[in-house]
């Protein structure tokens, strides 16, 4: 790649909107379910799979059932997408609100 072409891809990448949403981690071989919200839903399941395979993920019970059931027993979904918002303070509001109504509705514990 060219200095110009990688300095107009890299431009782009920086530019390129971010997903906002609310997603879930899901154990199929336990049933349980992990729900947490997310202001870039494309690169959030590499930063949890990441921690998770390392060993060192800060929750507790969802490194227990990894280590426990596998990687292949674990799924990543996501649940709902924001439309896009000028305010960060209205989507952050609005990804609080989702995420504590679908962790009520799932029964599933914060991740």
């Amino acid at each position: 790649m060219k200095g110009g072409d990688r300095k107009a891809a890299i431009e782009a990448y920086k530019e390129r909107k971010k997903l906002a949403g609310i997603y879930a981690v899901r154990c199929a071989v336990s049933g349980e379910i992990w729900v947490g919200q997310s202001s870039n839903l494309e690169t959030v399941q590499n930063r949890i799979w990441f921690t998770l395979r390392l060993g060192n993920d800060p929750r507790e019970g969802l490194q227990k059932a990894w280590r426990e059931h596998g990687a292949a027993n674990f799924t990543f979904e996501v649940l709902e997408r924001l439309a896009d918002e000028e305010s960060s303070y209205i989507r952050n509001a609005v990804l609080t609100e989702r995420v504590a109504h679908r962790r009520s509705t799932l029964h599933a514990q914060a991740i």
